[in-house]
Parts: structure tokens; sequence; C-alpha cells
């Protein structure tokens, strides 16, 4: 049976990486990496640089592949979705020479169980594996540690949800904060800013690390403007932001 492990690595810094990563990194025969194109070609390379520092185990077999693009032209998102995990899992079996077996390890940004799909490819595979999680810190924990604050009020809920969601069916009723993420189009920018608190980050926990923090009235084109220029000047943008009505 195969065993396949998913280690969460944090924002790709390898000192977000926890001992038990560190550990199960140098336990498998194979770490499969993904390749995104060459304008995400900086997020194979993280990968790899975590390898170089981390991986002792000279059996350890490091093994790149594609990964397929999503069709956008599907009208139905959860079709093109669900499209796009089946090709993701085949390239996952292509990857491992069409067998799957012994101990293979993906590396996962964040945490593999907050806002990652990597579990529900996994379930694609058949036979289906064994399964291990070990995880990470998330992008919210970075941005929360970046701009030092607490996510929630005292006693209060927060809603984490994604940016179509926020774009598509607005705020939620019943809470006063909101971690957005998957935002690749700065949802904020259709609420009214009026009251609106917004702490922002871009690369967070990264080198490249960018964070802005105020009134959304006040920082919203700012934050539009710091967003294109750095996904302008690297090719890819991971960001991050919390809401709070004040």
């Amino acid at each position: 049976m195969m065993q396949l492990t998913l280690i969460g690595i944090g924002t790709g810094n390898p000192e977000h990486l926890t001992l038990q990563a560190v550990r199960a990194i140098n336990a498998q025969d194979m770490i499969l990496i993904p390749r995104k194109g060459e304008g995400k070609a900086d997020l194979a390379e993280l990968r790899r640089a975590i390898c170089d520092e981390v991986l002792t185990n000279t059996s350890t077999r490091i093994v790149e592949f594609d990964l397929p693009v999503r069709d956008e032209a599907t009208p139905d998102y959860r079709q093109r979705v669900d499209d796009w995990h089946d090709a993701i899992a085949l390239a996952w079996v292509e990857a491992m020479g069409g067998t799957p077996v012994g101990k293979v390890a993906l590396l996962v940004w964040g945490d593999p169980s907050l806002y990652d799909s990597t579990l529900r490819i996994a379930a694609r595979l058949n036979p289906a594996p064994q399964i291990t999680v070990i995880p990470g810190i998330t992008s919210l924990q970075a941005l929360t540690a970046a701009h030092a604050i607490p996510i929630n009020d005292i006693g209060a809920p927060f809603v984490v949800t994604t940016g179509r969601r926020l774009r598509d069916e607005g705020w939620p009723t019943g809470v006063d904060t909101l971690a957005i993420m998957l935002d690749g189009a700065c949802a904020f920018q259709t609420l009214s800013p009026e009251g609106l608190h917004i702490w922002w980050g871009g690369y967070v926990g990264m080198k490249e690390q960018i964070i802005c923090e105020g009134p959304l009235a006040e920082v919203g084109e700012r934050i539009v403007k710091m967003r294109a220029e750095a996904r302008e000047s690297h090719g890819w943008i991971m960001d991050i932001y919390i809401l709070r009505r004040v």
C-alpha cells in the first residue's frame, strides 16, 4: 500500500517547518514537487530550497511534474474544479511512474486542512493510500503574527471565507470580523468601506513579505496598487487579509 504524507510547510519559509515535518520529509521514498509554469517558478524553487535545507536522507527521490491548468471555460465552477482535481490526481500517479507504492510526500503551502484541496485530490487515488497529515503554519497565523493582532474580539466569532464568496454574497450575517483567503481580485472593493478596518499581507512569513493596515477607505486603493506591483514583479502573489467592523 502507498503511504501518502501531506506536509504543511507554512508560507515556504524553512523556519516554519515543525520538527515533525522535518522528520516526515526525511522518511520518504519520494517527494513530489509541482511545477506551475514559468510565471510561478518561484513556488517550485521554494520547495526545492526546503528540501536542500532539511533533507538528509540521500535515498529520497525528488520528482517534479507539471501541474495541470484549470479549464476556466467550463461555466460551472464546481465542475471545473472537480475536473481539475481529477487531472492533478492523474498527474501524481504519472509522476510516481504509474504505480503508487512506497512512501510519497507532497509539501503543502500552509496547512493541508485549511482552504487546500490536496486531501480531496488524494481521495481520488485508486487504490486509496494510507494518508498522514502533518499540520503547518497557515497564512492566517502568519498574517496575525505580522500585524501582531488577535483575530477575534473577546467572546466574538469570526468567519474565514473566500474572495469569491465575499464578492458574490457580501458580508456574512452575524459576525464583525472576516478573514479572506483566495482572493485574486481584491473583493473588498465591492464593499462600502466606511466603518471597516483592514489588515492585509502578501507573501506573509517570507522574505518578500509586504503588509498594510488601516481604515479601508484610506488604504484600500494603496493595497490594490501594492498587490498589482508585487504580482508583476514576482509573477505570482499569495495574499490574505482580515476585515473588521469598527
